[in-house]
């Protein structure tokens, strides 16, 4: 009689032992938050043409300055000329700042992207910049880039602050090689998650139609990778929705050799 109430005993202090270590876990998950990658951009509002100016990116995880990030690099392109951008790495200058000189020769409205990667995370603040006396788009040819699907180049977004996509261009491909696809999204300037993106590939020279589902490797970040088989064109047209009822596409072209 007296071994079985020990028993009870060791089995009811068991089971409490257990159900503390549960609530402990479940408590931890819940109060757990995400350290987020912070990038402040530094960009003058306004200079003049083939004048020298620094942009800068200070990167900072939570109370850390970043000093050994993956990537930083600005990406530059003209308003109006969205497929003919620049890209040049930044220096690391080794306390969590990253800079660039610049200077632009022919005036206009530029915006510049910090593509930053570190931490398994990625961000890509964006800033505007005026060169000279900037320019004003023609209403005519305003609406005509307006209406233009972007084809073969990376697309940006509309503003500052919304929905921006960026495609990883992959580069000169052969017949037959895989080939890396990656889209790194935004939403008012911060990462894009748990989103659905799918890639749909076109061949019209060789009749393939295919829906290719990607992975989100960190936060906004979506990968596959995909088989050329046959050479020729192939137009890319990514699909981006989520439960907030967001359904934005945009295409690109690859030529396979």
């Amino acid at each position: 009689m007296l071994k079985r109430k020990l028993w009870m005993v060791l089995i009811i202090l068991g089971i409490t032992v257990l159900a503390a270590c549960g609530n402990e876990s479940e408590n931890g998950e819940e109060t757990e938050e995400l350290t987020p990658l912070e990038v402040e951009f530094l960009v003058p509002e306004k200079v003049e043409v083939d004048e020298n100016f620094e942009l800068e990116a200070i990167v900072t995880y939570g109370d850390e300055d970043v000093t050994d990030a993956d990537e930083v690099t600005f990406e530059y392109w003209r308003q109006g000329n969205e497929d003919e951008t620049t890209k040049i790495e930044a220096t690391n200058n080794g306390d969590g700042t990253y800079t660039t000189d610049l200077s632009i020769a022919t005036d206009g409205v530029y915006e510049i992207f910090a593509h930053t990667t570190a931490k398994g995370l990625h961000t890509m603040p964006k800033k505007s910049i005026t060169i000279g006396e900037g320019t004003v788009l023609e209403q005519e040819d305003a609406e005509h880039v307006e209406g233009e699907h972007n084809h073969g180049a990376h697309d940006h977004g509309a503003t500052e602050g919304g929905f921006a996509l960026h495609f990883v261009d992959p580069g000169a491909a052969k017949q037959g090689e895989e080939v890396n696809l990656t889209v790194h999204l935004q939403m008012d300037g911060e990462p894009l998650a748990q989103a659905n993106v799918r890639y749909e590939v076109v061949n019209d020279s060789s009749d393939i139609h295919e829906w290719i589902e990607t992975e989100e490797l960190t936060a906004g970040e979506y990968d596959s990778t995909y088989v050329l088989e046959e050479a020729g064109i192939y137009n890319i047209t990514i699909h981006v929705e989520n439960d907030e009822g967001l359904h934005e596409h945009e295409e690109y072209t690859i030529e396979v050799e």
